[in-house]
């Protein structure tokens, strides 16, 4: 099997720089012994315009059988008699993706001893693959690689060339060009891509494979449109490692959202002047209703759930009401800058004695969570899928049941009023959903009637007469028969 990368380069940044990215000089050609055969670089062409690196893998076929996974299958599709007759020397799959894991590991990880800046840089960067399985067809390729960045050619090869009536077989021979990756994008691409067209590996997928694939999907495979497809292939379809995988990477993107500051999550603040009166950001309003909303229903003790960086955890603090009060993020990093903020290190005893901080993701029912008088859902809701809010609902409405919850969350219909939001976009770019004040009080009955609570909404900011409040939040109490119950 068989792949190039070829880049293009200037007399200051010369396409052989390639070489020092790949830790591989264009004047030798070197061997590498694999697990499976041995991994051939060398260079067709190597100049200052131009410069192309080949990776030819000589696979081994009495190893493959010996080593690979199933009765005698040597990883290989389809057949009984697959070990004898198979594609895996010729046709690009896993063990090409792991040999580029091998030969190329610098360069997978982005590290140049030689020239340390040059794994950070964008290049002209052209790769062949002149025989790809494709399980899905060349339109699963584009939509594999383009929302990477890549234009992509993938012609389908013919099963035989004299029979052209035979149609097209499941091979592609697949070109990818892009001038906005570095070569350490560009191989993680590869590495997991690969297999995952194949549909197949070589190799027993076992738990490490998890955070192989997270490594490697690292900043781009949280947020692919194809995001499951891709696990599940790349863990041959294993339910219980594609379901581990599939939570991670959510936790993953929610850290990465709550990791934003509260206020750039209300990123359609109109910007102000100097010769206008400051006014109080949308954020501030929102806590300082949360906070009335606490004291009118007498709690004591609050959690917040998903609190970030503790702004609202330092609000609450400054009142002596609030004798409990817990703050639950999935980000470490948020917790870690929270607790910066509210100066844990420093805090008296008696105080620090009333803040707690933890790590929990709200997906999952948490024992932790039972038994507090209020929690509220500041600005959460919308960074969840929609298919996931139902865990949510349950975790903290059916398991954790404190006897107030408030919720708040953007009013989309106020949107039109943010001269700075262009038509159509939402507020933060992480936000799944934004809902209408109609949407928003449909979903809070149907939750509030399924697990016992009576509810009313309150506008945050200026109720504006056409398209309402730019916050909607919701306060949930115990119903008269639940809280004579409890």
């Amino acid at each position: 099997m068989f792949l190039t990368i070829t880049t293009t380069g200037t007399p200051e940044r010369p396409a052989t720089d390639l070489g020092f990215l790949l830790h591989k000089h264009p004047d030798n050609a070197q061997s590498f012994t694999t697990s499976h055969g041995v991994a051939h670089v060398f260079y067709p062409e190597a100049d200052a315009e131009r410069c192309t690196a080949a990776l030819l893998l000589e696979v081994d076929a009495v190893a493959l059988v010996r080593r690979g996974k199933g009765n005698g299958r040597g990883g290989a599709p389809d057949a009984a008699l697959a070990q004898y007759v198979n594609d895996r020397p010729y046709a690009a799959s896993s063990l090409l993706a792991v040999a580029i894991g091998n030969v190329f590991s610098s360069a997978v990880r982005g590290v140049c001893k030689a020239r340390p800046e040059a794994p950070a840089r964008t290049r002209p960067l052209r790769i062949e693959v002149p025989a790809l399985p494709a399980r899905g067809g060349p339109d699963l390729v584009r939509k594999l690689f383009e929302p990477l960045g890549w234009t992509v050619t993938a012609e389908p090869v013919a099963l035989d060339a004299e029979f052209p009536e035979w149609g097209a077989s499941r091979y592609v021979r697949l070109v990818l060009e892009s001038e906005a990756l570095t070569l350490s994008e560009a191989l993680r691409h590869l590495y997991v891509l690969l297999p995952v067209l194949d549909d197949t590996k070589h190799y027993w997928v076992s738990a490490e494979e998890v955070d192989k694939l997270l490594r490697a999907g690292d900043g781009w495979l949280p947020g692919h449109p194809e995001q499951k497809l891709i696990t599940s292939r790349y863990l041959s379809r294993r339910w219980s490692l594609t379901r581990q995988a599939m939570e991670r990477l959510e936790l993953v993107r929610l850290a990465e959202a709550d990791d934003s500051e509260v206020e750039e999550i209300d990123n359609a603040v109109e910007e102000e002047t100097e010769t206008e009166e400051k006014p109080t950001p949308l954020a501030v309003r929102r806590r300082e209703a949360i906070l009335d909303a606490l004291r009118r229903s007498g709690a004591a003790r609050v959690l917040d759930l998903g609190c970030g960086q503790g702004q609202l955890v330092q609000e609450l603090l400054k009142d002596p009401s609030f004798t409990e009060i817990v703050g639950v993020d999935v980000s470490m990093r948020a917790l870690t800058i929270a607790s910066r903020r509210l100066k844990l290190d420093r805090m008296g005893e008696r105080q620090a004695a009333r803040v707690t901080l933890f790590q929990g993701s709200l997906a999952y029912t948490d024992k932790r969570l039972k038994g507090y008088d209020a929690a509220v859902l500041s600005e959460v809701i919308e960074h969840l899928d929609l298919p996931r809010l139902p865990a949510l609902e349950y975790a903290v409405f059916g398991a954790a049941r404190p006897r107030t919850v408030l919720v708040t969350t953007p009013n989309v219909e106020y949107n039109v009023r943010w001269e700075t939001l262009p038509a159509g976009h939402t507020r933060h770019g992480d936000h799944r959903f934004e809902w209408t004040r109609e949407e928003f009080r449909a979903w809070a009955h149907r939750v509030a009637g399924r697990h016992g609570y009576d509810v009313e909404f309150l506008p945050v900011g200026p109720d504006d007469p056409e398209v309402g409040p730019p916050t909607q939040m919701a306060t949930f109490t115990f119903s008269a028969k639940e809280a004579k119950a409890a």
